[in-house]
């Protein structure tokens, strides 16, 4: 199933809600974030008002001694505020960094391990690439919102509070003029953030599906080259790059016309303030140190708001990413434990699947009235045309979906009942076609029990006779085997898988056609470990090859969902049925292949006994 891309987000309440949770496990660290801006700002707000008594000295008064320690004592105030100012950065600095840091960590922690609980189908739903670059926008996401919130919005707005407040109290209409500006400035930023919002998000879900297109090329470089697919691919990135040019270029517009609109608030308030501050100083109502109160306080507002509305961009841009991943957080599980879930007890081994309905779309069943026992320590294959729903038994065994219809029971329990991971605790699958972590083979290895001393990873190794292999490679068991294990050949991924289940050596054992990537020889060599790992366990087997399955206790035969046959080899090959069939294609085509052989060395032989008893006659070219 590919990933489609309909953008789906959370609500701004749910992703705050996510991020509060964390940032509470912080209490005094925030606090001590907070105090700091409000120091900062406290010291902002102060200095100006100094340095209005400074330049109203100088400028109504001559040079005296007396003037001079005034003038000198405002100058040690200014360098007490301005230290004071130093500290308060130094102490919110020191802090928020530690508060974004574990809490950041904390974020990674948290969408890791919810994100990896997520249902089989939800993994093959989703590009990896895209999952990823989530998790990763999710937690530094959190980093943006929280300087945004703490290091701009809040302090400016105790800044612009405080400036107001002041020119109020120095004059009522330039306070008021001030204010209402403010609120006028504010109130733009809010809207058009707003209008702006879906075209930031458009060009986020761009860049969402650049990452994807990008990750699913690359993981995918193999067909590409088998295919000569180079110049298709890059045909087909390109458009979606071109997308991403289109979404990206209308929000930067956008953003400049919104800065546009900015500079004529900063113009009109800069012109209305001054021209007011000259009328009221005409009256003798301000000083000389009132423009410079007003000036500083101005330029300093309007850096503040020029922040804020950068900020705002980075923070939208940082909520469209994180409401994204926290919509997955907020998608309950596909698969989950029921309240109250105990671990499966596995005594004998016991599976019965009991009416078994399933199909993963309407039109098409997979499972039709499905039937089955395998009786505790019972060996039984299930083999079939592709299609047939063998593979999904054991998906449906191991939990990898949920059933809408029927129960599957190991020894009586339920498996909808009990724990998922003591229920795959208990049973060893072995897939087709392993897939590997990019980590050392003794780390692969012991996956399977992850306490397992070295020695008994290399014991499981010899069992696999895959440790032949690992021996001969310059870091052995040490050696990484690339992403999926891609730098193994298919037979010794297969035999790594085989080592690994081995290892674990659970009660209940699934192979899924796990010989199907090994030679001849390879073959040869693990049927004896698979004699000892299946020895005292209840196995299924899948298999095309009917050849690994004679040897099986009991065979069922599946076409389209639903059993047609059961037994033995031998007593399914006594009846015209679909097995019989399904034997006559494969043992019976070699068989053909052998006796054409056969005859053709008879008419070889033939033809050199009529050449001996001609010997005037020249031997025939064949």
């Amino acid at each position: 199933m590919q990933e489609t891309y309909s953008r789906k987000l959370a609500s701004a309440r749910q992703v705050f809600r996510i991020y509060f949770r964390h940032v509470a496990h912080y209490p005094l660290l925030v606090f001590i974030v907070l105090l700091g801006s409000i120091g900062i700002q406290a010291t902002d707000l102060a200095a100006p008002w100094l340095l209005r008594q400074f330049f109203n000295l100088l400028a109504t008064n001559s040079p005296n001694a007396q003037i001079v320690q005034q003038l000198l004592g405002i100058v040690v105030f200014l360098a007490i505020i301005w230290l004071g100012n130093w500290l308060a950065h130094r102490v919110q600095e020191f802090s928020n960094q530690y508060v974004e840091a574990h809490v950041m960590r904390d974020l990674f922690s948290t969408a890791f391990e919810y994100l990896i609980r997520h249902s089989y189908n939800f993994f093959i739903s989703h590009f990896a690439g895209s999952l990823t670059h989530r998790v990763s926008k999710f937690a530094r996401a959190f980093e943006v919102m929280f300087d945004a919130i703490v290091l701009q919005f809040f302090p400016t707005f105790l800044f612009v509070v405080g400036a107001i407040v002041i020119l109020y109290i120095r004059n009522h209409t330039l306070g008021l003029a001030l204010g209402i500006w403010a609120i006028l400035f504010v109130s733009f930023q809010i809207y058009v953030s707003k209008l702006r919002q879906p075209i930031r998000a458009a060009r986020a879900e761009a860049d969402t599906r650049v990452t994807g297109a990008l990750a699913d090329s690359i993981s995918n470089h193999p067909t590409i080259m088998l295919f000569s697919g180079a110049t298709y691919e890059h045909g087909l990135f390109n458009s979606v790059v071109a997308k991403w040019q289109k979404a990206t270029m209308r929000s930067w517009f956008t953003d400049s016309w919104i800065w546009a609109g900015l500079g004529m608030f900063m113009i009109a308030i800069e012109v209305g303030l001054m021209w007011g501050a000259t009328i009221y100083w005409a009256r003798g109502l301000l000083t000389i140190g009132d423009f410079v109160l007003i000036q500083a306080y101005l330029m300093s507002t309007f850096d503040r708001l020029l922040s804020i509305n950068r900020e705002l961009r980075r923070f939208n841009d940082a909520f469209a990413d994180s409401s994204e991943m926290v919509f997955m957080l907020e998608q309950p599980h596909g698969v989950q434990d029921i309240p109250g879930a105990r671990p499966l007890v596995v005594r004998t081994g016991e599976i019965k699947f009991d009416n078994i309905n399933f199909s993963f779309n309407i039109e098409r069943p997979i499972l039709i009235d499905f039937n089955l026992i395998v009786r505790g320590r019972e060996r039984v294959a299930l083999v079939g045309p592709s299609g047939a729903g063998k593979s999904t038994v054991t998906k449906l065994l191991l939990r990898m979906f949920d059933i809408k219809n029927g129960r599957i029971l190991i020894d009586g329990q339920n498996i909808a009942e009990v724990t998922q991971d003591s229920l795959r605790d208990a049973v060893s699958f072995v897939p087709q076609e392993p897939v590997l972590f990019h980590r050392s083979l003794m780390e692969n290895i012991r996956y399977g029990r992850r306490e397992a001393s070295d020695g008994e990873v290399i014991e499981a190794a010899k069992k696999a006779h895959c440790h032949e292999f690992i021996s001969n490679l310059p870091l052995q068991y040490e050696t990484f085997v690339g992403e999926r294990g891609i730098k193994l050949s298919g037979g010794e991924r297969q035999r790594v898988a085989l080592a690994r289940a081995i290892l674990k050596n659970a009660p209940i054992l699934v192979l899924d056609e796990a010989t199907s990537s090994l030679d001849s020889e390879s073959e040869a060599l693990i049927q004896d470990a698979l004699e000892i790992l299946m020895r005292d366990k209840t196995v299924v087997v899948i298999a095309h090859r009917l050849s690994t399955v004679m040897k099986m206790d009991r065979i069922v035969v599946l076409e389209a969902g639903k059993i047609i046959a059961e037994g033995t080899h031998d007593e399914l090959l006594k009846h015209e049925g679909l097995y019989h069939k399904l034997w006559s294609i494969q043992a019976g085509g070699f068989a053909a292949a052998e006796s054409g052989a056969e005859e053709l060395d008879l008419e070889e032989e033939k033809d050199e006994d009529i050449d001996e008893k001609e010997p005037g006659k020249k031997p025939q070219m064949k």
